[in-house]
């Protein structure tokens, strides 16, 4: 390839990877199918692996050293989806980015008909499943997390976010600006960019594996996500404290002048404790919300990091003279931080 910083006609594919030894090779091979089928584009593709229980790891390196237009990338430990992603998208040389999963659920014949509508003016392109094919657990979380989008980030309420888009270059390379830790891609591209598209796509049943999110995995996400791009949860507290007050003192105003119009009426133990319980939870919850933020604060500003790359494997053509394309056909050990 030629030497430039934005390779035009490149579709970068970036994979998180888990656990996915058995479907990672055949997402792979689907995805130079597609390409090979369209004479404008080439590929390329960055797999992230985030330390794998399994041997993704082998699987994903034998694929890279066998195809030079693909970069493995090994975790020192799990950080996540989201932070794999952020790797991957440190590595990326193409005009168009694709985010898609290893297990095989995402249509990648679909990928055209998101490029196309980035080529028609849009930034952002995210396949919309008609029939949703997770646990009922994943399919309540999902909903619950469209709705903190709306509400908490100003997500379009017509686009439907999921991890399989496409992005255009200038998108990425304001998301990667961020070097805090617990990245959350979704909060990130809303605060890049409004000019979103969401297309139906169908989504098959997963070829073999489990979804490595759990239950805690996903609450940590939803975490993530309202506390960094987010007031709205802080302005939410303060709004229950004031309604609380409010509530308080209007209840103290009525007690006083019920005993006033009958002093012989006798004032319930059991309503205090209520409002008693009810006030110190709401204490306790909200000063638990104020310590989510400032202890997430305190993480950041001892720089922890994003990822930690334990090794690279990256054989591609150098595009340029980039910082984070440093290796050229060599492998790394322990020395990349983010």
């Amino acid at each position: 390839m030629k030497d430039c910083v934005i390779c035009k006609n490149l579709i970068s594919f970036v994979i998180p990877c888990y656990c996915s030894e058995l479907t990672i090779e055949a997402v792979v091979t689907e995805i130079r199918q597609e390409v090979s089928k369209q004479q404008k584009y080439d590929y390329e593709i960055i797999l992230v692996n985030d330390h794998s229980k399994d041997n993704t790891k082998q699987v994903i390196w034998k694929l890279a050293q066998e195809d030079s237009r693909i970069a493995a990338i090994d975790f020192s430990q799990n950080f996540g989806q989201h932070s794999a992603m952020m790797a991957g998208f440190h590595k990326v040389r193409g005009e168009f980015v694709v985010s898609l999963d290893d297990d095989g659920q995402m249509p990648v014949e679909s990928v055209f008909a998101l490029i196309y509508e980035l080529e028609n003016g849009a930034d952002v392109a995210f396949g919309r499943y008609e029939e949703v094919k997770q646990k009922w657990y994943r399919n309540i979380g999902s909903s619950i997390n469209a709705k903190m989008t709306e509400f908490l980030l100003d997500k379009p309420k017509d686009i439907y976010m999921s991890s399989f888009w496409a992005g255009r270059r200038f998108v990425i390379e304001e998301i990667i600006k961020y070097d805090a830790a617990y990245p959350y891609i979704g909060g990130l591209l809303l605060r890049v960019t409004k000019n979103m598209v969401s297309i139906p796509v169908k989504q098959r049943e997963r070829a073999a594996g489990k979804s490595g999110y759990t239950f805690r995995k996903l609450l940590n996400l939803w975490m993530n996500g309202f506390t960094a791009f987010s007031m709205k949860p802080l302005r939410f507290a303060t709004l229950c404290g004031g309604l609380s007050a409010a509530a308080g003192f209007l209840l103290a105003v009525i007690m006083v002048i019920r005993k006033l119009l009958n002093p012989d009426i006798l004032l319930g133990y059991a309503s205090t404790i209520t409002v008693i319980l009810f006030i110190g939870g709401m204490i306790m919850l909200l000063l638990g919300l104020l310590g989510e933020y400032i202890g997430r604060i305190y993480i950041n500003l001892n720089r922890a990091p994003q990822f930690v790359l334990r090794e690279v494997y990256d054989k591609r053509e150098s595009a340029g003279n980039s910082a984070d394309d440093g290796e050229k056909g060599e492998t790394e050990y322990d020395d990349q931080t983010r």
